[in-house]
């Protein structure tokens, strides 16, 4: 951690604080991130970098130009927050009623912006896009910013999000797969609706939802290679309205988790399956529909090697994590992967003495030491792939 006390002066993380204490509070859901993208504005206005507001609604895009010709790496922080209301107790919580920053990205905007200003005061070989993201929560904001145009003539791009399993001064990182497909889908029953002393002259919906759960378990645990990640989760069943009835309608709402394409497609049919059978089987009248959510996050090899290089030389090979196998949480930051090559880590930011309270947990906190160590790694990253993408003439991203 010397190193990146070095890099990251008090004061440039004093900055950073503040500015992650202000999103704080004042959180935002998916594209509504007006106040958090006039802060990002001002700020890089201070610092001279050009931008462009108003992307895909109220994203953010800096631009650090160095040489026309030289090779351009982004760096990118997602700005929403979640439906949540805070209960951390902390001085500068949430002042909106019922939402909160409960996933970090308050901080992840800190980080980048410090990183903007560390680059900007000794600019690197390369040029330099800072991507300030609207609605990954869910939303997918990554994606109509890629069709407005935003990765025209980016080479490689780095993301990161801060990850409470991990320690302040540990970085994790995941070389190809390291999120999962994130469907999520709607079944909804129509039955017969009747009187609960005469269940014979029903069709009974909250009976056939009940079944349903069940069976859905079983198509991970009998009918997919346990090799393979899965999980589907029912998340949501209403149904029945008083206790003398026999309700007649019911709905699920769920989502899948997989790895791989095959083993996600064999999931989708196996649930289409299990509900025209009972459909059949209780003269029911029993809909899915599947929404499709994001593609894993697939971290390239070349640009991994990059970031575990950076990471071993600033922190030591010791707080480098490996991560063994892939989350089936879901990043929208995939999206840009599957355009230009890049990688995805994780910061550590993990608090003393207050256990692992997840992410999207209304008591949600991490150590803002994470701040300094976020910054001075993208900072470095950003310089050392630039160094490598020159000496090579590396451009993946030109027309």
């Amino acid at each position: 951690m010397s190193r990146v006390k070095e890099i990251v002066s008090d004061g440039l993380f004093e900055w950073m604080r503040s500015i992650r204490r202000t999103i704080h509070q004042w959180p935002e859901l998916g594209f509504k991130e007006e106040k958090t993208a006039k802060l990002i504005s001002s700020k890089l206005r201070k610092l001279g970098i050009k931008h462009k507001t108003g992307v895909t609604k109220t994203g953010v895009v800096g631009k650090l130009m160095v040489d026309e010709k030289a090779p351009v790496i982004a760096l990118r922080a997602d700005m929403d927050a979640l439906p949540i209301t805070e209960e951390t107790g902390l001085p500068f919580s949430s002042r909106v009623s019922g939402l909160m920053h409960a996933c970090g990205h308050d901080g992840h905007i800190a980080i980048v912006l410090g990183a903007a200003a560390l680059l900007k005061e000794n600019p690197p070989a390369s040029n330099v896009a800072f991507i300030f993201q609207p609605a990954e929560e869910g939303e997918g904001g990554a994606k109509p910013m890629i069709e407005e145009g935003i990765l025209e003539g980016v080479d490689m791009i780095f993301g990161g999000h801060i990850e409470r399993h991990y320690h302040v001064g540990e970085i994790g990182i995941k070389t190809g797969i390291h999120t999962a497909y994130t469907d999520a889908f709607d079944i909804k029953i129509k039955g017969r609706g009747g009187h609960a002393a005469r269940p014979h002259e029903t069709v009974d919906a909250l009976l056939l939802a009940s079944k349903l759960v069940m069976d859905i378990q079983t198509i991970i645990s009998r009918k997919t290679d346990p090799l393979y990640p899965a999980v589907i989760s029912i998340g949501y069943l209403k149904s029945g309205t008083v206790y003398n009835a026999i309700a007649e309608k019911a709905v699920l709402k769920g989502t899948i988790r997989t790895t791989d394409e095959s083993i996600r497609a064999q999931l989708i049919a196996s649930i289409k399956n299990l509900t025209d059978s009972l459909s059949i089987l209780h003269d029911a009248k029993i809909t899915w529909s599947l929404k499709p959510g994001y593609p894993p996050v697939i971290n390239e090899k070349k640009a991994c090697g990059f970031a575990r290089h950076v990471a071993e030389e600033l922190l030591g090979r010791k707080n480098v994590i490996s991560i063994p196998l892939p989350s089936l949480g879901g990043e929208d930051f995939a999206y840009y992967l599957q355009k230009i090559p890049g990688c995805f880590v994780r910061f550590g930011g993990a608090t003393e003495g207050h256990g692992n309270i997840p992410s999207h947990s209304p008591r949600f906190d991490f150590d803002e030491e994470v701040l300094r160590v976020g910054a001075a790694y993208l900072s470095e990253l950003v310089r050392f792939t630039a160094k490598k993408l020159c000496k090579f003439n590396m451009h993946y991203n030109r027309k």
